[in-house]
């Protein structure tokens, strides 16, 4: 879901530059020294997992997992995948140079979203099945979120980009669908694991 170079309009490469050092400047901030490794960690993860494309019809989809870096991040998601985000532009030429702020914002915020709904299984007493029902939402809102922001880029470039941007929408919805399962499933093995890898009152307790 990497939008490429030569095809946004200047003011919205602007934009994406300045969404990225606002939302980069608000989650880093009182960022420790030891949260560092685990943030390198899942940034690796996301460059690792979106360098597996799947072939559909004239396009390909890749998996995201920005939902799991969020439920296991919190807000710290963001620099890392923004991290993975221009890696892959410096080292593979994923969308391009031009459109490292567009992607950040976009898969980035997809991540902060998930983390969003993550927090909210405090309000739901569901038992042993919260983790996995809230982690399955996170995942598919991390493709949801970054899916609107990809049509809005494309929506405010040319009409001439709208029906790309459907068929990119329609084309992710697999993706959609296996993220959340996924994400879900690695949600309640942690917390029968590794419940402290979790993003949630740890996290916010450090963020005070």
């Amino acid at each position: 879901m990497h939008i490429a170079d030569g095809i946004l309009s200047a003011p919205v490469l602007a934009a994406g530059f300045g969404g990225t050092a606002l939302l980069a400047a608000v989650t880093m901030r009182k960022m420790g020294h030891e949260e560092i490794p685990e943030v390198s960690v899942m940034s690796a993860v996301f460059f690792v997992v979106n360098l597996i494309h799947i072939p559909i019809g004239p396009t390909s989809i890749h998996f995201i997992m920005n939902g799991l870096v969020g439920v296991i991040l919190g807000i710290r998601a963001f620099p890392a995948i923004m991290l993975g985000v221009i890696l892959q532009a410096l080292l593979f030429g994923f969308g391009g140079v031009t459109v490292i702020g567009v992607n950040c914002v976009m898969l980035g915020a997809g991540a902060l979203g998930a983390y969003f709904i993550w927090q909210l299984r405090h309000r739901f007493p569901l038992g042993d099945r919260l983790e996995m029902i809230f982690g399955g939402l996170a995942g598919a809102t991390g493709v949801f979120v970054s899916g609107l922001i990809l049509a809005a880029a494309l929506f405010s470039t040319g009409e001439e980009y709208i029906a790309t941007a459907e068929y990119a929408l329609a084309a992710h919805i697999p993706a959609l669908i296996i993220e959340a399962i996924v994400v879900g499933a690695c949600a309640s093995f942690l917390k029968k694991t590794r419940p402290d890898l979790l993003a949630g009152q740890v996290l916010q307790k450090k963020m005070e």
